[in-house]
């Protein structure tokens, strides 16, 4: 999650950060949202934007670029043939590609491997000031910390869905934690990860991540970090490695996301596309990890639900992102800003790292569902948030869901 940096609470129009402690709901949140926790920020192409060629594998994972991509590719000075020897580290302005229609993620095999996987992290985003003093004035009462509760081993066994997303940042390799959905358009047979926006994309300052992959079930096992630092691939992906061949965000996530002020934050979810690393033996990502989660776009303003679960690898101290941790507990309301739409906030102690899982309670016909993901918390833990899904979350999972719809 994008970590929010917070101390004190003050009074509408004041400046000040938050702390961890009951708010009136009449009080305005004025706060510094720092995205140090789980992942760096991300933003993906615009819910029903443009989602014209795509970089996609075959079945023996032999890098498929169509030759319009490639020539726009050219125009930033990128050598898809190059790419995969090393090009992709270049993170010039100029060759960070942002728009929609230029997202690239060529599989590069074996470059998540199980050390390159435990060592990846958040990237150091910094801390400024910030006024959140238009905040509709319906922000809940902060909730009281829920204490993280570790999914027993294994992972897959308890939460199928469960993953971590990989990739690549000027900062380095970073994690966050994502959810196998289910895919309209394939019914049985998805392969659509739900993620932060803040996870694939910088968001208004920046561009598209890189070599953005999804593992699910990582550490199956739970295996503490000692042993993990001779463990196989196998150990840590038991299901594979997928790679987001096609990743969309909300318009507002590239617009206005960033690190600082929660900019963007009610739209920080995206949907990817994945495609097996290796050859799956024709399975999808549903099949193989045998479930998926329908998403529920059906969000109120104000949470009916009486319990949520959010779930995810934190991996800011006291936690190591090597484990799976969930939390569950009664969602209240938090705004940010009055133009945009109020959050989904419960109490939690998860930490970075869980940025992106998905939050899971009772959909509209009462059977389990997607109902957000994490995206914002305080650096010293205690809460999290997470956007509502409405008309432009769904627009953004139709969108992808449809650009697959024929393969």
């Amino acid at each position: 999650m994008r970590s929010i940096r917070t101390s004190s609470t003050v009074g509408r129009g004041g400046r000040a950060r938050r702390r961890i402690s009951p708010v009136p709901a009449a009080v305005a949140l004025a706060s510094v949202l720092a995205l140090t926790t789980t992942a760096c920020e991300s933003g993906d192409a615009a819910a029903g934007g443009e989602a014209s060629a795509s970089a996609s594998a075959s079945d023996d994972g032999k890098l498929k670029i169509p030759a319009d991509l490639r020539d726009r590719l050219r125009e930033h000075g990128i050598d898809v043939d190059k790419w995969k020897d090393g090009a992709w580290k270049n993170w010039d302005r100029d060759d960070w590609l942002r728009e929609a229609n230029e997202y690239i993620n060529p599989i590069i095999e074996g470059l998540w491997n199980p050390d390159r996987m435990r060592d990846a992290e958040e990237p150091d985003q910094g801390v400024d000031d910030s006024d959140l003093s238009g905040d509709q004035g319906v922000t809940d009462p902060t909730p009281e910390p829920v204490d993280a509760q570790a999914v027993p081993p294994s992972y897959h066994a308890n939460v199928p869905t469960a993953g971590k997303v990989f990739f690549d940042s000027p900062e380095g390799s970073a994690v966050c934690s994502a959810t196998v959905v289910k895919d309209p358009a394939h019914p049985g047979k998805s392969n659509l990860v739900w993620t932060a926006g803040h996870c694939v994309h910088a968001g208004k300052k920046g561009g598209w991540y890189r070599n953005i992959a999804f593992v699910p079930s990582y550490n199956d096992d739970g295996k503490p970090v000692a042993e993990l630092e001779n463990a196989t691939r196998e150990d840590v992906a038991p299901y594979g490695v997928w790679w987001g061949d096609w990743a969309q965000t909300s318009d507002q996530w590239i617009e206005q996301g960033g690190s600082t002020g929660g900019d963007g934050a009610p739209y920080d979810f995206a949907v990817i596309h994945v495609t097996p690393e290796k050859g799956s033996g024709g399975k999808s990502l549903e099949e193989t990890v045998g479930s998926a989660l329908p998403v529920d776009f059906d969000a109120p303003a104000v949470p009916k639900a009486k319990s949520v679960t959010a779930i995810g690898y934190p991996a800011a101290p006291p936690y190591d992102g090597q484990k799976l941790f969930r939390c569950q507990d009664q969602p209240g309301r938090l705004s940010l800003t009055a133009s945009d739409p109020t959050m989904y906030r419960i109490g939690c102690t998860m930490t970075g790292g869980a940025s992106g899982g998905g939050w899971v309670a009772s959909g509209s016909d009462g059977k389990p569902a997607l109902v957000s993901n994490t995206s914002i918390g305080p650096v010293k833990s205690g809460w999290l948030a997470g956007p509502r899904l409405g008309d432009v979350a769904e627009g953004v999972y139709d969108s992808v869901s449809k650009k697959f719809a024929g393969r």
